[in-house]
């Protein structure tokens, strides 16, 4: 199992690879706001769990596993931040899905998957519960 740090270099790596091809340590440093020697460390660690494949001063090249878990943990962070949309909450949604993405069981997002899906396809019932959240909002001031 990934720490919530190792997790969110892989997310990190995991877009860059999806968008560019190419991944650099300085890409991770910029992207995610910490020192070349973090990044390097983290990548150490990555390497040897096998999610990676990574010399010193070289590229970062997912492995099959890196890509599958990659994915999962970008999808996950969609889903999440697409539910607190729904949810009409006042908060910086980016901000507020990672902070809780770490500590959610693939259970619970599944469920908030399932939450988020069944609202997309139901568009009269997210109207309901958005006219809820609204009356609710403007009763609680």
């Amino acid at each position: 199992m990934l720490s919530p740090s190792l997790e969110d270099y892989l997310e990190e790596i995991y877009r860059f690879h999806a968008n560019l091809g190419v991944v650099r340590v300085t890409d991770i440093s910029h992207k995610l706001n910490v020192s070349m020697p973090s990044v390097s460390k983290a990548m150490r660690k990555l390497n040897l769990l096998g999610y990676i494949t990574y010399q010193k001063y070289g590229h970062i090249c997912l492995t099959a596993k890196g890509i599958e878990t990659g994915k999962f943990l970008v999808r996950r962070n969609q889903i999440l931040q697409e539910f607190l949309v729904m949810l009409r909450t006042n908060c910086n949604i980016a901000a507020e899905a990672e902070a809780i993405e770490h500590y959610l069981s693939n259970s619970t997002i599944e469920a908030i998957q399932s939450f988020v899906v069944f609202m997309r396809k139901n568009p009269d019932t997210y109207q309901q519960l958005y006219t809820f959240l609204e009356e609710r909002q403007s009763t609680d001031l």
